[in-house]
């Protein structure tokens, strides 16, 4: 495995981040020991980093991945804007974790400079948090090229977890390349970069390899998030990670895994999904949700908020 240094916070985090949001709730609901099974087999194999939010309700799965790696970098993020509301979300998580201390700390889903605005009671905490060290690195995540400029010049700012793939999928404010641009002011100003979304959300597994090899081709990438449910997949991401090709077989089993949103008969088209879908790609017609195919990144957070419980990631 490849392991990079994550711009000022001096973490060293391997190149592959495990992206946790799949085996949790939100999306396959694995059982505990199955998908903490998953996460140690690619800690096993090299990886030490791996992402979460208080939104996806996994900890118990890193928590229980974690006891036989104690010094895995955890990274985690919140909607939180108040200070006490921030400080409270940290917390639990510490907690979760059976930890005093989580690695990062972002601000959740940022769409622009007046959201990053919003929040500044909340990043005010996290970087009283990181003076006390419960908090070691500061960040945001985002799906926009603009917030990913903004914190670029941000002192408060240590690591940006941009969405970025080979087809822009998820960007919601310009090109691949306008995003490649933004990434690259933040790491000559010191910020650490790690990606999510290089298959897109799942619309790019038929075409893996190649989308996971031009995730790897581009500069100023420290680590790059991808999520993974199975073991044939941990096995698939962590040897191309480690810059070795992957069985064919495995390769080929992977790529024919369509994921869809599903959404249940039961569905009472509240519009609740609708508010708070980030990509603007559900809609209710006739009292039934239904999602934009060519906008959906398949995250699930609309399953998160769903009051009947009847959206998931299949």
């Amino acid at each position: 495995m490849q392991y990079n240094t994550l711009g000022r916070s001096e973490l060293k985090v391997s190149r592959l981040c495990f992206g946790s949001l799949t085996v949790g709730p939100l999306q396959a609901n694995l059982p505990l020991h199955e998908g903490a099974a998953i996460i140690k087999a690619a800690f096993a194999a090299g990886v030490n980093f791996i992402d979460t939010a208080h939104l996806y309700s996994n900890y118990h799965y890193i928590r229980e991945a974690i006891q036989d790696f104690p010094d895995t970098i955890v990274s985690s993020k919140s909607y939180d804007y108040t200070y006490q509301g921030m400080q409270q979300t940290v917390e639990t998580a510490c907690n979760a974790l059976n930890r005093d201390y989580i690695d990062i700390f972002m601000l959740h889903e940022q769409v622009s400079r007046h959201t990053l605005r919003g929040h500044k009671d909340a990043l005010d905490y996290l970087c009283d948090a990181k003076a006390k060290g419960i908090v070691r690195a500061v960040g945001v995540s985002t799906h926009a090229i603009e917030v990913v400029n903004v914190a670029a010049t941000m002192e408060e700012i240590d690591v940006i977890h941009p969405i970025l793939n080979q087809k822009g999928i998820g960007i919601i404010d310009g090109s691949v390349e306008d995003m490649l641009t933004a990434i690259q002011l933040a790491v000559a100003n010191g910020k650490g970069i790690y990606t999510m979304k290089a298959l897109g959300g799942g619309h790019l597994i038929s075409s893996a390899p190649a989308a996971i090899d031009w995730i790897l081709a581009q500069d100023n990438i420290h680590s790059v998030a991808v999520g993974m449910q199975t073991l044939a997949e941990v096995t698939v991401n962590t040897t191309r990670f480690s810059g070795c090709a992957p069985d064919d077989t495995l390769v080929r089993a992977i790529s024919k895994q369509k994921r869809r949103l599903l959404i249940e008969d039961y569905c009472s088209g509240c519009g609740t999904c609708v508010q708070k879908c980030p990509m603007k790609a559900m809609t209710v017609i006739d009292g039934q949700a239904f999602p934009d195919k060519n906008r959906c990144v398949l995250c699930g957070y609309c399953g998160a908020y769903c009051p009947e419980f009847c959206i998931k990631v299949i």
